[in-house]
């Protein structure tokens, strides 16, 4: 029951005490989320529960959900498009909306001239295993009308986590004392029981299944006993497939009349030496400020930019401070960087690329596509 009497701004304290847990910090499968948010953040289940469904029947947040480890399950990438601008924002709103596989889609500019400027649109594609991730960007590319595209996926992941307001007030150069995990990308295999629970597990919560025990009704979703759906999400989990349990705030737009928890979210890029991807990937990785790093090939198109990052922030000039301070730690690490680069988001959507094999069959049917065509 909605009240009005219940804060669902992101900067009320309680709220604040319950996003600080569960926007990230809640890694891989929990039978018992909701009651672990409580636990973690001092603050009690039925409050956890009414702050959170309240705050996500607003907008507050977003969404909630389980979250996968995507680039484990289905063949992604970063793609960069060029556009005519005159076609622009009708290739963003195709992104957005008519294609669920297409993830983050974001339009990017530069303070400074570079030919990757060109390259005004930036969108994460997945396309489930067994079909082509090129086939499917070439689709979209007529779709859109896109003069050109560049594919980047990740060759290892280096952090990924959003916390935005476990971010807030943190100083340029906050790192933590240990270099950042290096996580490969390999696509797991799964079972049809696998892809049923799987289904179920991901789907976002209502405001209305937002309760003390969400997994029960999910196991009935998915035709399978509870302790057959516990089971086999905690095997997804030891396969790295699950992510985190999360809570995603509406981080650019204001909600309820209060400010947007962000204002700027800006990719940094940077050429480090063909054979220390890696090492430069965990020194950049472990910088706090960072929600995503990447080893990720840019090409000729980027300069040969191959360490990609992703961080947000209220203030401009202090991300470029977290940038500087990130440029200076690489070069006390002993890691030259021959190119370096800023892209601005502007007109942003972020939604759940879709990774189910059934989804894109029927997807494929829907176009007027033969779904043999489009596999790898």
């Amino acid at each position: 029951m909605t009240t009005n009497a219940v804060p669902i701004q992101f900067d009320d304290a309680v709220n604040a005490a319950i996003l600080r847990v569960s926007e990230d910090e809640l890694q891989g499968f929990q039978r018992d989320p909701f009651g672990e948010i409580a636990r973690r953040s001092g603050i009690d289940l039925p409050v956890v529960v009414e702050r959170i469904s309240e705050m996500l029947r607003a907008g507050t947040i977003r969404r909630v959900r389980q979250t996968l480890l995507a680039t484990n399950l289905a063949q992604g990438a970063l793609i960069a498009w060029q556009v005519p601008g005159e076609k622009l924002q009708a290739a963003f709103d195709h992104m957005s909306q008519r294609d669920a596989f297409s993830g983050h889609v974001v339009i990017r500019t530069t303070d400074a001239a570079t030919p990757g400027a060109r390259y005004k649109l930036w969108t994460t594609l997945k396309v489930p295993q067994g079909y082509s991730i090129e086939k499917h960007a070439a689709f979209l590319a007529q779709c859109v009308g896109a003069e050109d595209h560049r594919l980047m996926p990740a060759k290892r992941l280096f952090a990924l986590g959003v916390g935005h307001m476990r971010r807030q007030g943190m100083e340029p150069g906050s790192r933590s004392d240990e270099l950042a995990d290096v996580t490969d990308v390999a696509i797991a295999e799964l079972s049809e029981l696998d892809w049923c629970v799987l289904t179920a597990l991901k789907r976002e919560f209502t405001p209305e299944e937002v309760c003390a025990e969400p997994w029960p009704a999910r196991a009935e979703e998915a035709e399978v006993p509870l302790e057959t759906f516990y089971d086999t999400a905690a095997s997804l989990d030891e396969r790295r497939i699950i992510g985190r349990f999360s809570t995603f705030l509406e981080h650019v737009k204001p909600v309820a009349g209060g400010p947007p928890v962000t204002r700027y979210n800006a990719l940094f890029h940077w050429a480090v030496p063909e054979g220390r991807e890696i090492e430069a990937g965990r020194e950049v990785g472990r910088h706090h400020v960072l929600t995503h790093c990447y080893w990720r090939e840019g090409g000729p198109e980027f300069h040969d930019v191959n360490i990609m990052a992703v961080a947000h922030g209220t203030d401009k000039e202090l991300l470029l401070a977290h940038k500087s301070a990130i440029d200076a730690h690489l070069e006390e690490a002993g890691i030259p960087v021959a190119y370096t680069a800023v892209f601005w988001g502007g007109r942003s959507e972020i939604k759940p690329s879709e990774v189910s094999p059934f989804v894109y069959r029927a997807w494929c049917v829907e176009n007027g596509i033969d779904p043999e065509t489009m596999q790898a």
